[in-house]
């Protein structure tokens, strides 16, 4: 009790000192947040028209030399977006960042489990990596058999502070848990690849993710949570953005890559048909 009492008092004499000195003095909460190496704050460009999809620019990938294009997929709760090019009646039940765009070769991927929520660490690893074995099990087209793609590479966690590249790409597929600047954003994917030209010439670079775990709550129960989001359900979405997937609107409710999610939803889990079909023909 007397540990605590001294350190809120001293968090607010820093601010009686900032209001002092004229600078705009951050709430309690604020303070803590800021504190490096917790929880900080992704920082988007405004989204045209509330799209789900926001251009980051080109900029030169490090590991190819080639100019790329980042991609900043939001993923919102509820219909709480405008779709993005959305073709309603879309049969096929499945759509691509960029007809051709994937990956040519394998590459590890890292994360920061750390999260205000109280979600077991190694559990958010392995649902990470549970999420990549599903889409790359369906690059053939069946589920549940032994022939697939290495198309993400292996997994592993870190303790340091990891930071989604918004304006350009750094060689590093990294995952963690932060505040959205986006109040209705889940979570966000970040992709940087060449999207245009011939499709044989286009490719995916780079991929990041983050988890907003200050607005929403997150649970990893078989069953779900009332009031909170499947952390599984969430990331095997986001991981099908990873691989070169787009979102669907519209129709095709039922698959994976279905735009909008909310509370307690885990149909997400699995891929269905339209996902599997898809991730094949990228593959």
């Amino acid at each position: 009790m007397i540990r605590k009492i001294t350190v809120v008092s001293v968090i607010v004499a820093f601010l009686f000192v900032l209001a002092a000195v004229g600078v705009a003095a951050p709430s309690l909460e604020t303070a803590a947040l800021d504190t490096p190496g917790a929880v900080r704050t992704l920082l988007l460009p405004p989204a045209a028209d509330n799209s789900n999809v926001i251009s980051l620019g080109t900029a030169v990938d490090p590991g190819t030399g080639k100019t790329v294009e980042g991609l900043a997929i939001i993923h919102r709760k509820d219909n709480a977006a405008k779709p993005s090019g959305a073709k309603p009646g879309n049969a096929a039940c499945y759509t691509y960042l960029a007809k051709g765009a994937k990956w040519k070769a394998a590459e590890p991927w890292v994360v920061n489990p750390t999260n205000t929520r109280n979600l077991d660490l190694t559990t958010v690893f392995n649902l990470l990596s549970g999420g990549v074995a599903k889409w790359e099990d369906a690059t053939d087209g069946e589920v549940g058999n032994s022939v697939e793609a290495d198309v993400l590479g292996s997994g592993s966690t870190t303790t340091e502070v990891l930071v989604a590249d918004t304006a350009s790409p750094d060689n590093k597929n990294e995952v963690y848990f932060a505040d959205i600047n986006d109040s209705n954003a889940i979570a966000v994917t970040i992709v940087w690849g060449i999207f245009g030209g011939p499709p044989s010439g286009r490719q995916l670079v780079e991929w990041d993710q983050v988890y907003d775990d200050v607005t929403f709550d997150w649970s990893t129960e078989v069953l779900g949570v009332a009031g909170k989001m499947d952390f599984d359900n969430i990331a095997t979405h986001e991981l099908g953005h990873s691989v070169g997937m787009g979102d669907l609107y519209n129709t095709c409710v039922d698959e994976t890559m279905y735009g909008y999610s909310s509370n307690v939803e885990t149909k997400k889990r699995d891929l269905n048909n339209g996902d599997i079909n898809g991730v094949n023909g990228l593959y």
